[in-house]
Parts: C-alpha cells; structure tokens; sequence
C-alpha cells in the first residue's frame, strides 16, 4: 500500500507562483515514476501535467513547459511542482500520482 499526501495549493493571481508537495509512505520504490496530474476539464480524466522518474529524467505537458518544474527527493519520498507564470487555465485540482496509487488532490486557484 502507498499513501500520497499533497500540499501546497492555493488561490494566486496570475502570473503568480505555488509550490506543491506530494509526500509518499508506505511500501516505496525510488524506482517509481511519480508525477503531477490534473483533470483536462471538470469532470473528465486527469492529464499528466509533468512525471519524472527515477534518474530525474522528467516529460512535461506543452501547457506547461518553461512554467512549471517537476522535482524529487528520493530520500525523503518527496516530489514537488514548482508552478510559475500561473494562468487562469492552470485553475484546476492537482494529484499525485505514482503506480497507480493517487492522492487527495489540492486545489489550485488562479484568478485574472
């Protein structure tokens, strides 16, 4: 079994910045791909926003790339989302995901 708990979200104005944080437990492998998910629009499936894996090799959605930054720490089964230039679009509920195991979500806000 994995737990992932995330943190970090918020409302911003645009153009603004949040930091999100996923922090795992339970039966962990460093060698897990781990990433950041958001549903493509209200009620339908999530789409990865960016993942990375083991060795930090890391793939981002186009609507994102050169504003977010995905990262983690292995040590401490931790995997963050630096999110830049915020946009209204960015607005939605963002989850943790990795094997398949999936968090709560944190709410992510931003306003024009």
């Amino acid at each position: 079994q994995v737990q992932l708990v995330e943190s970090g979200g918020g409302s911003v104005q645009a153009g603004g910045s949040l930091r999100l944080s996923c922090a795992a437990s339970g039966t962990i492998s460093s060698t897990h791909h781990m990433g950041w998910y958001r549903p493509q629009a209200p009620g339908m499936q999530r789409e990865a926003v960016a993942v990375i894996n083991s060795s930090g090799g890391t793939n981002y959605a186009d609507s994102v790339k050169g504003r977010f930054t995905i990262s983690r720490d292995n040590a401490k089964n931790m995997v963050f989302l630096q999110m830049n230039d915020l946009k209204p679009e960015d607005t939605a509920r963002y989850y943790c995901g990795m094997s398949g195991y999936w968090g709560q979500g944190t709410q992510v806000t931003v306003s024009s």
